[in-house]
């Protein structure tokens, strides 16, 4: 299984999937993490409303099976779920402590932070 974890500095969880500047990439198996590295996000947000292009960011994390984000759209959301990718929401701000509670199924999905 492959974990995405939205983040610019691969320490802390963006605030937004849509303006995240990279992932951090775990491969995990028995869940143990075999590897871990960092993607940029391609596709990201400029800024401008709408300058998301989700096809090009799901294309770039479509061999992960869940992703992790502090917020995002519903939008996005939905186009993740479509596209065989669990989006998880939550309030963790460590990426490590977000994995670790993913693992032990205590990361809960906080569908509410939508917008």
């Amino acid at each position: 299984m492959k974990v995405a974890i939205a983040s610019d500095d691969k320490t802390l969880i963006s605030r937004h999937f849509g303006k995240a500047l990279g992932f951090v990439i775990f491969d995990i198996q028995n869940d143990k993490i075999i590897s871990k590295s960092y993607r940029e996000n391609i596709g990201k947000n400029s800024g401008e409303c709408g300058s998301c292009n989700h096809s090009a960011m799901i294309n770039n994390i479509k061999d992960c099976d869940v992703v992790i984000s502090y917020g995002m759209g519903q939008r996005i959301y939905s186009d993740l779920i479509k596209n065989k990718i669990t989006p998880l929401v939550t309030e963790e701000d460590n990426v490590e402590e977000a994995l670790k509670k993913f693992l032990n199924n205590h990361l809960i999905n906080r569908k509410d932070k939508l917008h």
